[in-house]
């Protein structure tokens, strides 16, 4: 009998984080869940990343994910907002290091090829591909959501392969492939 697995795929963001699961036997995926955490509401940053965590936390604790795959902050021209994002990539790392649950990286470009074969595509090219993928009767207004499915779903055809990307399973993992950012 082939093993199952549950990914979560996170699409970080301090405005709208999208999030899907997917569950995965043997060779086969199919969709469980896709949604958002909406955000705007909020001015307060603080509390913004806390709901963050808060959401992270629950989805984790109803779906039981084996995997988490997070899309990576881009470098962007805009340092604020780049800062933003990464802030709001750390707590949804931090909710699933805190379960001990294994995180992978991928930068945008990565999904959008795994999904579309195409680096450059766009949102609704990786949304429309999605709904293909995954007999989606119908896509969200906001593709945020699309966007963490496809972290998900990059992470299924990645799976076992040797990437650049980079993967942790708990915190000590974390702190040894990441020296410089420790403070001694």
């Amino acid at each position: 009998m082939a093993k199952e697995r549950i990914i979560l795929g996170i699409d970080p963001g301090t405005t709208i984080m999208g999030f899907g699961i997917i569950k995965v036997v043997g060779n086969e995926m199919s969709f469980v869940q896709l949604n958002e955490l909406m955000l705007q509401k909020y001015s307060d940053p603080y509390t913004k990343l806390k709901l963050i965590f808060e959401r992270t936390i629950s989805l984790i604790d109803t779906y039981h994910p084996d995997e988490i795959a997070i899309e990576a902050p881009f470098f962007g021209k805009n340092v604020q907002s780049m800062l933003k994002l990464g802030r709001a990539q750390g707590v949804a790392m931090a909710a699933g290091l805190s379960r001990e649950i294994p995180i992978t990286e991928y930068l945008p470009k990565k999904i959008k090829m795994a999904i579309t074969g195409n680096g450059n595509a766009s949102k609704e090219q990786v949304a429309k591909m999605l709904q293909s993928l995954l007999q989606l009767k119908t896509l969200p207004k906001n593709l945020d959501s699309t966007d963490g499915l496809a972290a998900a779903v990059c992470h299924f055809y990645n799976s076992g392969k040797v990437t650049g990307e980079k993967s942790y399973s708990g915190w000590a993992s974390f702190v040894s492939q990441n020296t410089e950012r420790v403070k001694k």
